[in-house]
């Protein structure tokens, strides 16, 4: 009897061993997926995070900084609301994976065995070499002033052909103090003399009275990939197009300079469908005038009438500094609700070309509807004015802009 007493517990030992080691969790086990499908696409050496983590001993070193910025969900940067729309480009972590990595970290950080593949780091691009790299004319030395600094240049493409593309891409040749940008297409050539303006120099707002051939060609901030198109659709860049950034650089009181360049892949197969750009703007504002008075929070709306069929293969929302919520539905011909964008809290610092999994058609004769909500508050810690002032419509990150920018064939 007694023998049969010590087995038994002994199995009991065994089977609870076994339990253990099989709720364990492991960073090969569990944790490299979710780090490697949602953080390495940033963080990989020459990427646009400031460190890399595609190895064990990279994830267990930030260990504690990861667990935070997943648990506040400041990481993956991806401000739209995935139970609203969902997006090719989508990365956001379940509160299975939030916890398994929380669990990860309590657990010691083990590193445990691989026991299948290493997961490959997703790129939309693969790897493809661009066919154009244009860099910028000359280094831009930075302000030692620590005051933020908004800068525009100009980057002729010398295009000897109208030339269709298939993606761009923005690469920051500072990447610790390029804080975003915005790039812009000028076919009349007249803008040339905007290169290395401040936004605040007057000069700058006599070129900003020239019609663009597209104001949104691209948007860049840390984490924002770039923008692909779909197979067999291509954007025309005409001959000679000129190529505007808009660059907002972080403070810095040390010296430093920024040479960064703009990436082009010219379409390789044949395009059957152009893209097109269709922006709308605040002049498409039901409730006008566009003017944010000081110490108000004020909702404005659009009700845009589609004028032809839309294949939308992307789109990107656009505020500055006092936005706080975005929201855009396509209400159909037949009375179907098409939902579109929602982002509840909108953060200036992490805007995103949202690329849709498969072309969605919107029709002709559909009602655009978009709700923004702002806030020119003293409340608002992102607020550029202390004491606040009336903002109004401008480039400049100082004023305020409401754009939703279609890119659809």
């Amino acid at each position: 009897m007694k023998f049969l007493n010590i087995l038994f517990i002994g199995c009991l030992f065994l089977i609870s061993k076994t339990a253990l080691a099989q709720q364990e969790v492991t960073y090969y086990g569990d944790i490299e997926p979710i780090i490697i499908t949602n953080c390495a696409v940033c963080h990989k050496p020459g990427g646009y995070g400031p460190f890399p983590l595609t190895s064990f001993q990279e994830v267990k070193s930030k260990g504690s900084f990861i667990g935070h910025v997943v648990k506040t969900r400041y990481m993956p940067p991806w401000k739209a609301d995935p139970e609203f729309s969902n997006f090719k480009n989508e990365r956001v972590l379940s509160e299975s994976d939030i916890q398994l990595v929380m669990d990860w970290i309590d657990g010691g950080m083990k590193k445990g065995e691989r026991n299948a593949e290493a997961p490959i780091i997703p790129n939309l691009m693969e790897n493809r070499t661009p066919d154009l790299v244009l860099e910028m004319n000359e280094p831009y030395q930075l302000s030692q002033e620590s005051v933020e600094d908004y800068r525009f240049f100009n980057i002729p493409t010398h295009l000897k052909e109208d030339t269709y593309i298939e993606s761009i891409a923005y690469v920051p040749g500072n990447k610790r103090f390029v804080h975003h940008s915005r790039i812009m297409a000028d076919t009349t050539n007249l803008i040339r003399g905007i290169d290395g303006l401040s936004e605040f120099d007057p000069k700058a707002l006599e070129f900003q009275k020239n019609p663009l051939a597209d104001e949104f060609l691209y948007g860049w901030v840390p984490g924002n990939l770039p923008l692909l198109y779909p197979p067999g659709t291509g954007k025309k860049l005409y001959a000679n197009t000129d190529l505007i950034l808009n660059i907002h650089y972080a403070p810095t009181s040390s010296k430093q300079e920024d040479r960064s360049r703009i990436e082009l892949f010219f379409a390789k197969e044949k395009v059957d469908h152009e893209i097109k750009t269709l922006t709308i703007t605040e002049k498409d504002i039901t409730n006008q005038p566009f003017l944010l008075k000081a110490e108000t929070k004020p909702t404005f709306y659009v009700s845009y009438t589609v004028r032809e069929n839309m294949n939308l293969v992307s789109l990107l929302p656009h505020m500055h500094y006092l936005g706080k919520s975005f929201k855009a539905i396509a209400a159909t011909p037949k009375g179907e609700a098409i939902p579109l964008i929602k982002i509840d809290a909108w953060d200036f610092n992490w805007q995103s070309s949202y690329l849709l999994r498969e072309p969605l058609l919107i029709p002709k004769g559909s009602t655009i509807l978009i709700v923004a909500d702002y806030d020119n508050t003293s409340e608002n810690a992102s607020n550029p004015n202390s004491p606040p002032k009336d903002v109004g419509l401008g480039w400049n990150s100082t004023d305020e802009m409401m754009n939703l920018i279609f890119y659809y064939y």
